[in-house]
Order: C-alpha cells, then structure tokens, then sequence
C-alpha cells in the first residue's frame, strides 16, 4: 500500500462517515474502482486498516463533541449516584447508551455472516439507492424537536435503524439521521444525536477488532501508511462534521439523497455494462 492510497482512503473514511453517504460502502468502492490490490490481496490487514481509519473518526467526533462528551459523562455518573434521570446531560448519556446496544447485539451475533454474504458492489449500489430515498422521505417531515426534547426511547428507535448499517451501503449516519428526522428531530439534531452515537460503537469496535489485529501482526511496510491514513480521516472527518452541521441548519439533506442514487445508479450502469465486476 503506498501512502498516497492510505491518505485517499482516510480522506474517504473521514468524510463519509459522517456525511450520510456510507463509509463501509465507499471504502470496498473506491478501491474496486481504482483497482488497488493490496487490500484486496492481504485481508488480514484489509480489517486493521479499516480499524485504524476508525481511530481517525473517533478522535475527530471526541475533539469536536468534546463538550458534549464530557457533560454525559458527569450525567452519566449523576444518574448512577441519584438513581434518577432528568436533566439534559443525563437524558443524553442514555439515549446514547441504550442506542448502542442493538448495533453491539447484531454485530456481535451476526459479525461473521454480514463479513460473508454482504458488501458486493451491486448490493451497495442498491443499498445506497434504497436507503437514500429513505432518507429523503424522512426529511420532508416537520421538524418539532430539538437536541434537547430527546428522550430514552428515542434512542431505543434510532438504535435499531444504527444496527442496519452494519450492510455495507446503508451509511451509519444515513440511517440515524433518517429515524431521526422521523422522529420530528430538526437536521441539526438528528446530525448531532447521530454523531454522538458514533463514539461507543467505534470505541468499542476499535478495543475488540484492534486486539485481534495486533495479535496477527502487520505486514511490512505498512506503519507509514497506516498513521498516514489516521491523520488524513481524522482531519476530513472533523471537516466533514463542522460542514455538515453547519450546512443543514439552512439546507435539506437533498444533496445527499441526489448522490446516493446517482452513484448507486452509475455502479449499476457499470456492472450492467460489463466495466466491472457485480461481486469481487
């Protein structure tokens, strides 16, 4: 892996996942189209790659929330002493623990059949499509509620539509986002509970996959690449989370749903056409 390829992808890892586009789908993408080998050809270190890419992600969304974060952990500890939850913070600190639990069940269940039957490219193609759509009926709802009106159950509903972006092509933001404006959340908060939603689920991903990809060892060559890699999704994805906040609160998430389709639709095109393969 050159580092150039490594910077790409961490650009790409940044950006997409927060933007509502998927990063899983356009981390198997992007090198399906460039036709980089390395990753492809050392599957091994394809999963340790894509493990540190996350740390990038994580530190961007833990700078940037770092506020945030620090008020749901003294909610957190509140909750734990007075055996109640009624403020802000405290409301927040579960809606986000609750909302990991279905995507930690289902990816601890169902980890080695997802790794097995899903992510071709025609099945993100579709996934891309189908859920962008989602998304854009969803928007067109009235928004009614703030980050502050979230309550547990809401996390409960927007935990469940996280567990289905484990499939490659859905888009953990996506699908968030989605539920979220379904619920009546504005843009803004549906991005920020959807963001904030992030940090366990990576956390956690990082501590469990990290530890069985240093146990196997890296190839060689591939320090370079791999900080590289951390830095570029790092810095894109605090980029990606400033932009998108800052665009949504005076524009619908419209753009999103154009690109989705129209990627999904020019990788279909593509398969259909014979320029590349439907699966790998």
């Amino acid at each position: 892996m050159s580092i150039w390829e490594a910077i790409l992808l961490g650009i790409v890892q940044g950006l997409t996942e927060f933007l509502p586009i998927s990063s899983s789908g356009h981390l198997i993408l992007v090198p399906w189209l460039q036709d980089y080998t390395f990753l492809r050809e050392n599957p091994d270190f394809n999963k340790t790659f894509d493990v540190a890419l996350h740390i990038g992600t994580l530190l961007a969304v833990v700078y940037y929330f770092r506020d945030d974060l620090a008020g749901m952990v003294r909610g957190f500890l509140s909750t734990v002493r007075t055996r109640t939850i009624e403020g802000h913070d405290e409301h927040l600190a579960w809606v986000v623990i609750v909302g990991t639990i279905p995507a930690v069940i289902v990816g601890g269940l169902g980890e080695e059949a997802i790794d097995e039957n899903l992510g071709e490219p025609w099945m993100i193609a579709v996934q891309l499509i189908l859920f962008g759509l989602l998304l854009g009926a969803a928007d067109r709802l009235p928004e009614r509620l703030d980050v502050d009106h979230v309550k547990i159950h809401h996390g409960l509903y927007i935990g469940l539509a996280q567990a289905l972006s484990l499939a490659p092509g859905t888009s953990r933001s996506g699908i968030t986002i989605t539920a979220g404006r379904f619920l009546g959340f504005t843009r803004d908060a549906a991005a920020r509970i959807s963001f904030l939603l992030l940090v366990p689920a990576t956390a956690g991903a990082i501590v469990v996959k990290g530890y069985g990809a240093i146990s196997d060892g890296l190839p060689d060559g591939v320090t370079g690449p791999m900080i590289a890699g951390i830095i570029a999704a790092a810095v894109s994805g605090y980029a990606a989370i400033f932009g998108l906040l800052r665009f949504v609160r005076t524009h619908s998430y419209d753009i999103f749903v154009v690109y989705r389709v129209l990627i999904g639709a020019g990788i279909l095109i593509l398969i259909a056409a014979g320029a590349r393969e439907a699966t790998f």
